[in-house]
């Protein structure tokens, strides 16, 4: 479908902006729908790089009145606004809460109940829904999904999960979308939410929906003074501020990074063709990276003689492993990512250089541990 009239909600932000820009080069109508908030926006201003051949309200997705006037003459939404960031969500759940779920409601609400010209939305959603990922067991060959690790196990520095069945160490294996969503974050379970809602209203209105379950999503304009960011980011901005990444466990914890340019192709496919309508995806790299080795590529780009400081700390909600199956997206779209985590990290030190960045992880730091929860 020649889809021309798209909104964006979240347009200003990481992901949005990226594909909004894209968006208006396919010579699409661009609405963003954006609240600018200041943990993402510093100074609560638009952003310099801010498409101008696209629309721009500034409002907030729980506002009936913000959605209403943003709709006008939408057929596609790509809801993409959401208060992000795990660590945070555990203390700040009203928050995480209304900005997911009640924002996503409302949305819905107003295209079960009022005139519309809405024929697809797209949500972005997340592996953080998962919680760990798929685990095979070298010794029974099991495959499993472990629940979170036990508090005792974390406190002993026993890191990896085990088996099951004979107790052996798991060994990773790609998670696919028909993996267990154990939520294991408020963050997490509001994604979830987010997920299921869309579905069950789109199937209901006939509405075709389509859930991007994003993996670790990295590359230019994600805030370097963030402290909830990705790591990769907050990584380059301890260093470009002269401070020690900080990695929690030992450091061999995993994640599946996904440049931005890869993304964003991914929801090109997902907007025009029809195959994707109802479908769930992945949307990751495939290959798990060390968090060890996410600190060792930023400090080599940057030329720094920094080490990171392997705390031996944990979070109690924190997973181990979990990266992409991708085959879904690949067999059914053709999509596969292009941009490899070396590459992709030198475009964003690249942008760094002209960025500013201000160190707030200790602030960030300070309030999981005087919860308890670092």
């Amino acid at each position: 479908m020649n889809y021309q009239r798209i909104l964006v909600t979240g347009g200003a932000g990481f992901i949005g902006s990226h594909i909004v820009d894209h968006l208006v080069k396919l010579k699409k109508k661009v609405r963003i729908l954006d609240n600018l908030h200041s943990q993402i926006h510093l100074n609560g201003k638009p952003p310099l790089y801010l498409n101008s051949h696209a629309e721009f309200i500034k409002g907030d997705v729980t506002n009936r009145n913000d959605w209403q006037k943003s709709l006008k003459d939408i057929e596609v939404v790509i809801h993409f606004a959401a208060a992000v960031g795990v660590g945070q969500s555990m203390y700040q759940i009203e928050r995480y809460v209304r900005d997911n779920s009640l924002g996503t409601a409302i949305l819905l609400d107003i295209l079960a109940n009022e005139r519309h010209k809405v024929k697809k939305m797209l949500i972005a959603a997340s592996m953080s829904s998962f919680g760990e990922g798929m685990y095979k067991c070298p010794g029974c060959h099991l495959l499993q999904q472990p629940q979170l690790r036990l508090l005792r196990d974390l406190q002993k520095c026993k890191w990896e999960p085990s088996c099951i069945n004979c107790a052996a160490m798991l060994q990773p294996m790609p998670t696919s979308e028909e993996a267990k969503l154990q939520s294991p974050s408020v963050y997490a379970i509001t994604k979830k939410n987010q997920e299921d809602l869309m579905m069950s209203v789109g199937k209901a209105y006939r509405i075709p929906v389509v859930s991007l379950r994003f993996f670790n999503a990295f590359g230019t304009r994600q805030s370097l003074s963030n402290p909830y960011n990705g790591v990769a980011a907050i990584f380059l901005s301890r260093v470009k501020n002269n401070k020690q990444p900080i990695i929690n466990e030992d450091g061999a914890q995993t994640r599946d990074f996904i440049h931005i340019k890869d993304i964003v192709n991914a929801v090109e496919l997902c907007i025009k063709n029809s195959k994707a309508d109802y479908e769930i995806f992945n949307v990751g790299s495939g290959i798990p990276i060390t968090i060890n080795d996410v600190a060792k590529t930023v400090l080599s780009l940057c030329d720094s003689r920094i080490t990171p400081q392997l705390t031996g700390k944990f979070r109690p909600f924190d997973i181990r492993h979990c990266y992409a199956d991708i085959s879904k997206l690949t067999k059914l779209l053709g999509w596969k990512p292009r941009i490899s985590f070396r590459d992709g990290m030198f475009e964003v030190y690249e942008w760094s250089k002209r960025e500013t960045a201000v160190d707030l992880v200790d602030d960030a730091l300070g309030e999981l541990s005087k919860r308890q929860l670092q």
